[in-house]
């Protein structure tokens, strides 16, 4: 992809283009131009926004963001196949997931300033972590239409990797919560569960969340708030690993019931996850050291 050559060309003809703005705008996250610009202001369209084209058909990015979910996991299989040459196919596999997962998405959309260019009727965009990445990938999507992958490939080469994500870093960093927690567990002898506290709708378009507790060996230790169970549970888990660290009464509570765990020959150190009905907690569960509701992602 000659992007040097072509980018000339676009400058010269950007004063004949309408949308100059947004047409610099994407320069500056792409490294080069839009053709099709069309495209790109639909990878910019959030469901909560709809738009409707000359044939009656709503339009928002959600088409756009199917294709570049897909050519986005092939662009950076493809990097770190080639980045990691002598690492075997679980190590490639979890790299990969940690540069295509939401959070990481999300990230780069807002550190690149594609977050500000969505449009959207929710009133806090920032507060919603798979806005940004969404848009992100309907982006690539449009660039796979607009510019084939060889220009994708270039994107994530020459204006993610490096600039914005550093790839090596990325994947020494241990960030799934709930893995370390279960296995903390495990080796202590107490049993886990998350518990499904609330869940419901919020805002114009009706976007899910989900509230979820850490309960170990019966005291709730963290909560999580998430747009997935997924992500409201490794909140909890963060938090509550946060707690069994900073709490050392906490902690000994913990480890003593493991104790008795491990003197009884009986027991067996099952670790399970459970969805209790919405809101019903332990009787036995006590608040988390950190009461609040962890919204962010936390370090354990």
């Amino acid at each position: 992809m000659n992007v040097t050559l072509g980018n000339i060309i676009d400058t010269v003809k950007l004063p004949f283009y309408r949308d100059r703005q947004l047409y610099r705008s994407f320069y500056r996250i792409l490294g080069f131009y839009p053709h099709n610009v069309k495209l790109y202001r639909q990878a910019l369209m959030h469901k909560s926004v709809q738009e409707m084209d000359g044939h009656r058909v709503r339009e928002n990015n959600e088409r756009l963001e199917y294709l570049g979910d897909a050519v986005l996991d092939a662009v950076v299989g493809d990097i770190v196949y080639r980045r990691f040459r002598k690492r075997h196919e679980g190590f490639l596999t979890k790299a990969r997931s940690k540069v295509v997962q939401r959070s990481t998405l999300g990230r780069l959309a807002k550190d690149m300033g594609l977050l500000d260019l969505v449009c959207s009727d929710l009133s806090n965009q920032s507060h919603n972590s798979y806005m940004g990445g969404n848009a992100f990938e309907a982006v690539v999507g449009a660039v796979y239409l607009d510019r084939g992958y060889e220009a994708c490939m270039w994107f994530v080469k020459n204006r993610v990797m490096g600039r914005y994500l550093d790839l090596e870093k990325l994947v020494a960093k241990d960030d799934n919560y709930k893995s370390r927690l279960l296995e903390w567990c495990q080796r202590h002898r107490v049993q886990t569960e998350f518990v499904l506290q609330e869940e419901g709708f919020e805002g114009k378009s009706r976007s899910p969340y989900f509230v979820s507790c850490a309960v170990i060996a019966g005291e709730v230790c963290g909560k999580g708030r998430g747009y997935s169970k997924k992500e409201s549970q490794q909140k909890a888990s963060g938090q509550a690993l946060r707690n069994i660290k900073t709490d050392a009464a906490l902690r000994q509570r913990i480890l003593d019931i493991g104790k008795k765990n491990e003197d009884n020959s009986t027991y067996k150190a099952d670790i399970f996850i459970e969805t209790r009905p919405t809101g019903q907690l332990p009787d036995s569960g006590r608040e988390p050291a950190d009461a609040g509701v962890a919204e962010a992602d936390v370090q354990g």
